[in-house]
């Protein structure tokens, strides 16, 4: 079976299509485009310019995938970056992903990833894999999430932030500061850590030593006394840490270098 284009869509005579793709009614495919093979786009998607989406994605209606990023004072003629999208990704309904706003730079989405009703993400943003993002969750630009991150509905995330790994925000969070790995998180302004993501970690496949391991050490972090920083740093020099827990408390240490809790911000 060939592609199966919809005599509605407008696609860019250089596009390349994988086999089996299926391109909806009043879809819009811009210039330089690479489609892989098996992946649907449901009515009304709209892929901007040199986006590369891989195999068995599915698009559903009215999303704008690779369209410019949103900057003050973008020239309608101006060269922005790319976008890059994994394999076996849903993305539903009105879901907006921007390009690097830098050329040459790309957006990362990585695969088996479910992007649901609504949700943005920011230009320069990289997402790693097996992450949920609920209805109308927004990533601002600069964002980092790791594998296995889950956030819930309507979660507002500040530039520059980092998720760890298999970390869960609960529903209407806003995120100005890196996130830990494997924690659960709620609130705003600042949000909090609240226990570590059980969940996530079955979900992650990690047997129960791991667990234990991170439990404990999240224990030893998180409620003993004294400054939280130099509660870190002392366990760090204390103890003997698998690789899941000095992921874990490297993380802590790296986002607290930046003032405002964002690590990826010592970049700028």
């Amino acid at each position: 079976m060939s592609q199966r284009i919809h005599p509605s869509a407008v696609v860019h005579e250089t596009v390349e299509l994988g086999q089996n793709v299926v391109v909806g009614p009043n879809c819009v495919i811009d210039e330089g485009v690479v489609i892989g093979e098996d992946t649907i786009l449901d009515a009304n998607v709209v892929i901007g310019k040199n986006v590369k989406i891989g195999a068995r994605n599915q698009l559903y209606s009215n999303c704008a995938i690779g369209r410019p990023p949103q900057l003050l004072g973008m020239a309608a003629d101006a060269k922005y970056g790319l976008l890059s999208i994994g394999d076996d990704n849903v993305i539903r309904e009105q879901v907006t992903i921007h390009p690097s706003m830098h050329v040459g730079e790309s957006t990362i989405v990585g695969n088996k990833n479910l992007l649901m009703v609504g949700v943005h993400i920011g230009h320069d943003s990289v997402l790693a894999n097996n992450i949920v993002l609920s209805n109308y969750t927004q990533i601002s630009g600069h964002c980092k999430l790791e594998e296995g991150v889950w956030l819930s509905g309507m979660v507002a995330v500040h530039q520059f932030v980092t998720f760890g790994r298999w970390c869960y925000a609960a529903g209407f969070s806003g995120i100005n500061h890196d996130i830990p790995p494997y924690v659960i998180v709620s609130g705003h302004y600042p949000p909090e850590v609240r226990s570590i993501n059980k969940r996530g970690l079955s979900r992650a496949g990690y047997n129960e030593e791991q667990q234990a391991n991170i439990t404990e050490a999240f224990r030893k972090i998180y409620r003993g006394e004294g400054i939280f920083l130099a509660r870190v740093k002392e366990f760090a020099s204390e103890n003997e840490m698998d690789d899941n827990v000095r992921h874990m408390v490297e993380s802590i240490i790296r986002s607290n270098e930046h003032r405002f809790g964002r690590y990826l911000e010592t970049f700028r």
